[in-house]
């Protein structure tokens, strides 16, 4: 079984204790780490290359935000999870714009954590209902200049069809009958073209321009 590789970055102790005690007897995951605030989070994030990074958006010195954004310009390939209570807009979008992965509540149960976690690290976007449903209004409001999927292939845009289904690319490489190193250059195409920060990003840009349906 894999081992999931996790770095905490929270300011409460109790918050960091708590998801420590839960994962010490979860077979596949392993905490390597622990941050009080965002600095220590951008050191710890580069010092240890975790797998995935639990990411608070209020703390001191810096904050999640900041380090979120910092971490993805070292390393744009940082699979990142917001954790935090606050559902705001102004913590929404910039966090999954900055490329946060995810994006859960403190309120969450810790069997959602634990499956959030385990559809960040295989590619899968994992967004709180709430912060789903922010996020699908506010993509569907008209922008002034829309991206347009012409310049994607066809093949483009049936692995961003799939994407927005949350399908990892493993699962795609199946359904295409392609291997999963074709379909991560695809992926990585589609964000490229579209200028787009993440595989949610793209889902949500898919589901807006009718490329994709949550029927499908």
């Amino acid at each position: 079984m894999e081992t999931i590789r996790i770095l905490i970055a929270d300011d409460h102790a109790m918050v960091r204790a708590g998801i420590k005690a839960f994962f010490a007897c979860k077979e596949g995951f392993e905490i390597i780490g622990e941050a009080e605030n965002g600095e220590q989070a951008v050191l710890l994030a580069a010092a240890l290359h975790p797998d995935v990074i639990l990411m608070d958006m209020v703390m001191p010195v810096k904050n999640g935000l900041e380090a979120i954004q910092e971490i993805r310009q070292h390393n744009p390939a940082a699979r990142i999870l917001v954790i935090t209570s606050f559902a705001e807009d102004d913590k929404v979008f910039p966090a999954i714009k900055s490329g946060a992965a995810g994006y859960l509540l403190k309120d969450s149960s810790p069997q959602q954590l634990m499956q959030a976690i385990q559809d960040v690290y295989h590619g899968i976007s994992s967004l709180h209902p709430l912060v789903a449903s922010k996020l699908m209004n506010e993509f569907s409001k008209p922008t002034p200049q829309s991206l347009s999927e012409d310049q994607l292939t066809d093949r483009e845009i049936s692995v961003l069809e799939l994407i927005a289904t949350g399908q990892s690319n493993l699962e795609i490489a199946e359904k295409l009958h392609l291997s999963e190193w074709t379909i991560r250059t695809h992926t990585s195409n589609i964000l490229s073209k579209l200028h787009l920060a993440n595989r949610t990003q793209a889902a949500l840009y898919a589901l807006r321009e009718g490329i994709a349906s949550l029927d499908v």
